[in-house]
């Protein structure tokens, strides 16, 4: 292990350095980028560690209680000694990032007595052109895809409750009807979304839940378990990353390796895999 270098939260001044640093690997970070893009100053945290130049080699980003290690190719990297003043003082929620990142911080924080209460793996995918065209005309031709509107939110919110308890929630989290209005009325608010409708009712939804430096991260893709099978995902999302490909961004998201089906929605709509990552979960 390297003992030649330490690392160091760097001053709001030199977060230039950091940022120049991201977008140099922005298809694998999108997450991490737009939290660097919202950091502030008096509750978030960037540490590094830099050559004997001075550039930034390794990274880590602390926002809201999640961590987010954005290393660079080498995995001789001293142990971050600040962990165990940190950990003692700041719980934290999550670690996120490529698999064999989070590997080496979890290892860094096991030593320090923390343990991951729950590890999920995902596959890291990105697109940067359109959709093939036949997704276009995927799924029942009455569907319509749409923006939702205020007379939406009780069926959207039905809709966001079983997408987070199916999809969202670690194991043993206890789902809270209150923090879940909150998160759609923020994604109303703060991000893009589009609606799948058939027959009148909201079977599917999709939404954005990062914007980085030029890629935006989609999640949410969510259609109702007796809609399932029928196409509606695949022609809901190839719409929806149309807008988004419409303004020039690259496109990435993540999706549990479990899930079959979704992982093959998004290869049919053209995303490639970039790699593996992983969430941990920690118990606060």
């Amino acid at each position: 292990m390297d003992t030649s270098r330490q690392w160091r939260k760097i001053p709001f001044r030199e977060q230039w350095a950091a940022e120049d640093y991201l977008k140099a690997r922005e298809p694998y970070c999108v997450a991490a980028c737009a939290k660097f893009l919202h950091i502030q100053k008096s509750t978030d945290h960037v540490w590094v560690l830099q050559d004997a130049e001075g550039g930034i080699t390794d990274l880590i980003l602390h926002s809201r209680r999640s961590l987010f290690p954005v290393f660079g190719s080498s995995r001789n990297i001293p142990a971050p000694r600040f962990l165990k003043r940190f950990l003692g003082k700041t719980p934290i929620h999550a670690v996120q990032g490529l698999e064999e990142d989070v590997d080496l911080l979890e290892a860094a924080m096991e030593s320090r007595g923390y343990f991951a209460a729950e590890r999920i793996g995902y596959d890291l995918m990105s697109l940067d052109s359109r959709p093939d065209p036949s997704c276009y005309r995927s799924g029942p031709a009455e569907l319509l895809i749409r923006h939702p509107v205020n007379s939406d939110r009780e069926e959207l919110y039905r809709l966001q409750a079983a997408y987070e308890q199916e999809e969202v929630l670690p194991r043993d989290a206890v789902f809270n009807p209150a923090a879940c209005r909150a998160n759609l009325e923020r994604l109303l608010r703060s991000e893009q979304m589009l609606l799948a409708v058939l027959n009148g009712q909201i079977v599917g939804k999709i939404n954005t839940t990062a914007l980085s430096f030029a890629r935006y991260q989609i999640g949410g893709v969510y259609v109702r378990p007796d809609y399932r099978g029928l196409g509606i995902a695949i022609r809901m999302t190839a719409v929806f990353l149309d807008s988004l490909i419409d303004e020039g961004r690259g496109v990435t998201l993540f999706v549990k390796k479990r899930n079959a089906s979704a992982r093959a929605v998004y290869r049919r709509v053209g995303f490639v895999i970039e790699g593996s990552y992983r969430i941990s979960y920690y118990s606060c």
